[in-house]
């Protein structure tokens, strides 16, 4: 019955070749030397503009491809309006220019939307290079730009290829939730959330409610970590992991840190020790790099980013006492002294990656006392955790994680002074078993591996404190 009523509403063949964006090919598309010959029609934005005697050359980009296409229009065909920054339609017939290269001869010119670099202060001139600050200053115009194009496709990438790296060795994405009742690092640094209308608020108030309780029974937070939903998950699924939207309310203008940044967040049921974890971070990070250099060739070349040395050699480890040690041997060569049983600082951790000789290097075994309640205590030393930091030239921290602690009655003691995580103790009552996992920020992944100096260069509209634009 169902398919009669589909027939009866629509009675007609949908001919997809004649549907709207369907009658243009991508400038991916046509840049094949199998397609000379054949009558196209593309559409994009003028990169280039070359005025010559009888002919108008004009590079366009689609944005499928960081190459450009060359469109040798006629002068009898153009009129006042082509610019540079325009967005135009083109048809003719493909062939190859004397360089060897496609291009298209038009037969047909549209200039969809006009641009007047100067009468409309457009802020990017033809022929001019501009450093990131300026660019940064112009988030709903700097996609435009040939080397964030790259990015974008190249940050598309490696979000495809994470998602299949991580399938192919068994986890199963679960989408855990941006609004939560908990902060999970225990820090602080979270942004709550609360209706803006007060009517809202007023009409469901109870009493001795706070306003941030009101809505949801309980204070809520964008997330800082997907992490406590992921060892429900484990439980369940054994391996496991999210990817999506996180955020820090740090004040911090850093060029490593930005207040909502995407995280990778995996666990893994049944294991118990970091080394397993180092294994699968391992093959993580240099799978994912193998696959961006080899399906985004053209983009990587665009960035001018030399193919990493470190992709044929083991990653480092040290524990955090050796790791200290070295610190101490080699204080005279330090700005900031190293304490014992502190965090080490973003001088220390790029110091112990130069002493790996620029590999990225995992320390492990960390002192308990500066490190989150979940992290599991090392068998032969209570005073450490199972927890792991792997440093990245440039960067510094690009993964953390731990083996977490599944003794219910340590952890009973360590939850008694917090409310809302009795659910999370509760898992260590049915059926529990041990779990561990990890957590890299997918922006300074980018940042390390494309050699971009500010993560605010990694990620199409960053936010960080003063700044929420667009």
């Amino acid at each position: 019955m169902l398919s009669k009523y589909v027939r009866r509403v629509y009675p007609f063949k949908i001919d997809i070749v004649k549907c709207g964006v369907h009658k243009c090919s991508t400038i991916s598309d046509v840049t094949s030397k199998e397609a000379v010959g054949k009558r196209m029609k593309v559409q994009g934005w003028v990169r280039a503009l070359r005025n010559m005697k009888n002919n108008i050359f004009v590079d366009i980009s689609d944005g499928s491809t960081c190459e450009m296409l060359q469109v040798v229009i006629p002068k009898s065909l153009t009129t006042g309006n082509l610019s540079y920054g325009s967005s135009i339609s083109a048809e003719g017939e493909l062939s190859l220019a004397p360089n060897g290269r496609t291009e298209l001869r038009a037969v047909n010119i549209d200039v969809i939307g006009t641009c007047k670099v100067e009468e409309d202060q457009y802020p990017f001139a033809p022929r001019k290079t501009y450093n990131q600050e300026y660019i940064r200053q112009y988030l709903h115009l700097r996609p435009r730009t040939r080397k964030f194009g790259s990015l974008l496709r190249l940050r598309d990438l490696a979000t495809a290829v994470i998602g299949d790296h991580l399938r192919s060795r068994g986890f199963i994405n679960v989408h855990t939730p941006i609004l939560t009742s908990n902060d999970c690092e225990g820090a602080g640094e979270v942004f709550t959330v609360k209706p803006y209308s007060e009517e809202i608020l007023k009409s469901m108030k109870k009493e001795n409610q706070s306003n941030e309780e009101i809505y949801f029974n309980t204070t809520a937070y964008l997330t800082v970590s997907g992490q406590l939903h992921l060892e429900v998950a484990a439980r369940a699924l054994t391996k496991v992991y999210t990817f999506g939207p996180t955020f820090r309310a740090e004040n911090s203008k850093s060029r490593l840190h930005l207040s909502e940044f995407h995280m990778l967040e995996a666990e893994v049921a049944f294991i118990t020790s970091v080394e397993e974890l180092i294994e699968e971070i391992e093959l993580l990070v240099k799978g994912v790099t193998e696959k961006m250099i080899e399906k985004g060739t053209s983009d990587w070349q665009s960035m001018g980013v030399p193919e990493p040395q470190w992709l044929n050699k083991s990653f480092g480890c040290l524990t955090y006492d050796e790791a200290f040690n070295v610190l101490s041997d080699h204080a005279s060569q330090l700005e900031c002294p190293v304490k014992y049983g502190e965090t080490f600082s973003k001088e220390h951790e790029l110091f112990l990656v130069r002493y790996n000789n620029g590999v990225p290097i995992f320390v492990i075994n960390w002192p308990k006392s500066n490190k989150p309640f979940y992290m599991k205590e090392c068998v032969d030393n209570p005073s450490k955790v199972a927890a792991l930091d792997l440093l990245a030239p440039d960067v510094g921290e690009l993964v953390g994680g731990s083996i977490r602690e599944d003794d219910y009655e340590k952890l009973k003691l360590k939850l008694s002074a917090v409310t809302n995580l009795s659910w999370y103790l509760e898992l260590r009552k049915y059926g529990n078993v041990p779990t561990g996992g990890f957590g890299m920020g997918f922006e300074r992944f980018l940042q390390y591996v494309l050699g971009i100096q500010n993560i605010k260069d990694t990620v199409p509209f960053p936010r960080w404190p003063h700044n929420c634009n667009l």
